[in-house]
């Protein structure tokens, strides 16, 4: 995909998912993150189910702390890893309070400090919490960079360093929000709907559907 195909595939997916932002539900910048790391292996609508109540009590890391890992876990029990969820997001609402006076961090390097907390999570909270023009790679980015030839690549960190590469300045906060919504409701893995996607002419995809 070029420069100017690129320039078209964004323009369209924008015009097409006006104001992307996560789907995931959050009151402040520390339920964003600990919605985020529910989220790994675990789909937004499932996390919103059993955020719903837990945000209600639990807003801030000593809330957290005070209702303890074992409640935490009948918050979130009906999420996959959910035991280990648990543990980590206790461990990371500790070290908050220890090391950064209850806030959650803005740089990559600090956010990766806390347990559970990997590249993508960190690339999240950065970009819907502080406006940084990351590039979160999940199943659905990886997905469409190759499929779509948009940039082509093995891992999630090498579609991640391509893409902060070749996709427009102007859409560089909002890139991930648009192809994890295409991914999600349009170029699905399985039964992609081609006949109905807005930048179907930019996509290099062999194997469209009818």
């Amino acid at each position: 995909m070029n420069k100017d195909t690129r320039k078209f595939f964004f323009e369209k997916l924008d015009k097409y998912f006006p104001s992307p932002e996560t789907e995931l539900d959050f009151v402040n910048t520390y339920t964003l993150l600990v919605a985020v790391v529910l989220s790994a292996q675990s789909t937004d609508r499932g996390v919103n189910k059993a955020t719903k109540n837990l945000f209600e009590v639990v807003q801030n890391p000593q809330k957290m702390i005070e209702l303890g890992e074992e409640k935490l876990k009948s918050y979130i029990k009906t999420i996959g890893l959910y035991k280990t969820k648990a543990r980590n997001i206790v461990a990371l609402s500790r070290l908050l309070i220890d090391k950064y006076e209850a806030q959650v961090p803005a740089t990559r390097e600090e956010l990766m400090e806390l347990s559970g907390v990997g590249r993508k999570t960190a690339n999240v909270v950065l970009n819907v919490a502080f406006g940084e023009p990351t590039m979160p790679v999940d199943t659905h980015v990886f997905r469409l960079s190759n499929r779509t030839g948009l940039a082509k690549g093995k891992s999630p960190e090498e579609i991640e360093h391509k893409l902060l590469k070749v996709v427009p300045k102007k859409f560089g906060k909002d890139a991930h929000h648009l192809l994890i919504l295409l991914g999600r409701y349009i170029c699905m893995a399985r039964k992609p709907k081609c006949s109905i996607c807005p930048v179907s002419k930019e996509c290099s995809f062999k194997y469209k559907t009818a």
